[in-house]
């Protein structure tokens, strides 16, 4: 083995200016000090302050987006290549943000999971557990606020309870050299959570055809149940798989947004413009666009490549959707600081709106859910549609414990057989209100229980977001149903504009995770899956 070389230390992430915009928060001035030894300056830091900083990270990014995700949005309605239903969702979804900025309803009602990335220097001094802090901030902000307990707490290996609080977070701190302490905030719901890809691949992979398969099949299979259009990362090779999906995440938040922009001999990690171009066009080709048909099912791609073991080629894919939501934030010797997102969506909103070509179909809820099925036989696939009158919702532990009664002998309830069927689940209602942020959740957790279900006579209308499974297509075809897809992602203007009347109609101990009964107004939607075997997302052109 050839000694010829010396050691030399190069980093796989190079540090880059930090082009970032903050805003000062307010805190008493003894809560930061500067302090000398061994001709060192160090920062101590009150543990309240990573606490506060930690607080209003989550409140704004619950409500506010980065000015570059709303200026992607505004893009699309000005591309005349957009389609009408590329239109539809994009202005919906910067009218939502506008709602959301009011700082009552937050963008999505999925809250998310707390994840906090910290980068703490090591001349930055807190003299306590700093995570116990970071989870004081995230309690005290789900607790305050508008916002949704989504975690899950084991009792059992099968028995699982709410932890009321939305803790655990995800926190990951680091070591650095300096004096400053920098982090990284993201609220990730379940639906683009869940669109996170490890690919063990090989060398086979890493040419030109090889690549452009495989990545044009991934793209088919990412589907639209984490609400496009999508911040799309692709993150190839990595010295381990955990670091592979570890990059996958801060790439999608634009975190890595200014690595080089070239590879080395010694392994620095690199963006490659030329292939986020490419990607981006296969994106385009796909024609899923945002949701419902159309050229955008991406704002954009991120790939960053890796070194890796010779053996072995990792391959990840995730996505931030259209509630793109992380934040940054400082504590410096200069104070406490957090990145300054948009708090005047409204700049966004077209001073005039063009209708779109084909009118929606209005569907009254109120009335039989025979004539309703009838009336959905005649439209064809990708019909927009405004829904008014009751619906039920029911999510995934509702769906387990109906499915409980049945292999029990008891009969599913009448209220499934009657009305149609939304997948939700609801964050706190804020006051004067009738609901709070209520949008969509991924339908494809429910396909399961749709052909027992419709074999009984329910959910024979069904309404979500994202692509089912065959089994759902098969089971409606069967039995006469129809799946509607709602936008994922306005979920601020469903709550305050759309749904007029929210009620616990059963299992009211599971929480948010109950079955309600809700009244809508010109809810939108769209016809993916009807009683004739037809998928929009199989069937479209």
């Amino acid at each position: 083995m050839s000694q010829d070389k010396k050691f030399y230390y190069h980093p796989t992430y190079e540090k880059q200016t930090d082009p970032t915009l903050y805003k000062k928060l307010d805190c008493p001035n003894d809560w930061i000090k500067v302090e000398s030894w061994n001709n060192k300056n160090f920062l101590n830091i009150n543990p309240q302050a990573i606490s506060l900083l930690t607080e209003e990270a989550f409140f704004d990014t619950s409500h506010l987006l980065r000015a570059s995700h709303l200026s992607k949005l505004s893009l699309i309605l000005k591309d005349p290549e957009s389609s009408d239903n590329d239109k539809f969702v994009a202005l919906d979804l910067i009218r939502n943000s506008v709602i959301a900025a009011e700082r009552e309803f937050p963008t999505c009602q999925d809250t998310g999971t707390a994840i906090i990335i910290g980068k703490k220097g090591e001349q930055v001094l807190t003299g306590v557990d700093d995570k116990e802090y970071i989870s004081e901030g995230v309690f005290n902000t789900y607790q305050k606020r508008n916002l949704r307990f989504s975690q899950m707490a084991p009792i059992s290996f099968y028995e699982e309870k709410n932890t009321g609080t939305n803790l655990p977070a995800q926190i990951d701190i680091y070591s650095e050299k300096g004096n400053e302490y920098h982090f990284l905030f993201i609220a990730k719901g379940g639906g683009s959570a869940n669109k996170s890809y490890l690919h063990q691949k090989t060398k086979s992979v890493l040419n030109p055809a090889g690549f452009e398969k495989f990545m044009r099949e991934a793209l088919q299979s990412l589907g639209t149940a984490a609400c496009p259009p999508y911040h799309l990362a692709v993150v190839v090779g990595g010295t381990s798989a955990e670091e592979n999906l570890k990059m996958v995440k801060l790439a999608s938040t634009g975190y890595l947004d200014h690595l080089p922009k070239s590879g080395s001999e010694a392994g620095r990690a690199f963006r490659d413009l030329e292939m986020e171009k490419l990607i981006e066009g296969w994106a385009r080709e796909t024609r899923i666009g945002a949701q419902f048909g159309g050229k955008y099912f991406t704002h954009d791609v991120k790939v960053i490549r890796l070194p890796r073991h010779g053996a072995s080629c990792p391959v990840g894919i995730g996505v931030s959707c259209s509630a793109d939501r992380q934040i940054k934030g400082k504590i410096t010797a200069e104070g406490i600081f957090l990145e300054q997102l948009e708090t005047h969506p409204d700049k966004y909103l077209p001073s005039t709106v063009a209708s779109p070509t084909a009118p929606a179909i209005s569907i009254d809820l109120n009335k039989p859910i025979k004539e309703t099925l009838e009336l959905l036989s005649q439209q064809k696939i990708a019909t927009r549609v405004m829904l008014n009158g009751p619906m039920i919702v029911a999510r995934d532990i509702a769906h387990a414990k109906l499915k409980e009664k049945v292999d029990r002998g008891e009969p599913l309830p009448e209220y499934f057989k009657n009305y149609a069927v939304y997948y939700a689940g609801p964050a706190k209602t804020p006051k004067g209100y009738a609901s709070g942020s209520f949008g969509p959740t991924t339908s494809e957790r429910m396909d399961p229980y749709v052909p027992m279900f419709q074999k009984l006579g329910g959910s024979l209308i069904m309404l979500g977001k994202g692509n089912r499974q065959k089994i759902v297509t098969e089971s409606c075809e069967k039995h006469g149903g129809f799946y509607l897809g709602s936008i994922g992602g306005p979920a601020a203007r469903l709550g305050k504009e759309c749904i007029t009347k929210v009620e616990v109609l059963d299992f009211p101990e599971l929480g948010m995770e109950s079955v309600w009964k809700i009244e809508v107004k010109d809810f939108p939607a769209f016809l993916i899956i009807d009683n004739k075997g037809n998928d929009f997302f199989v069937n479209r052109g």
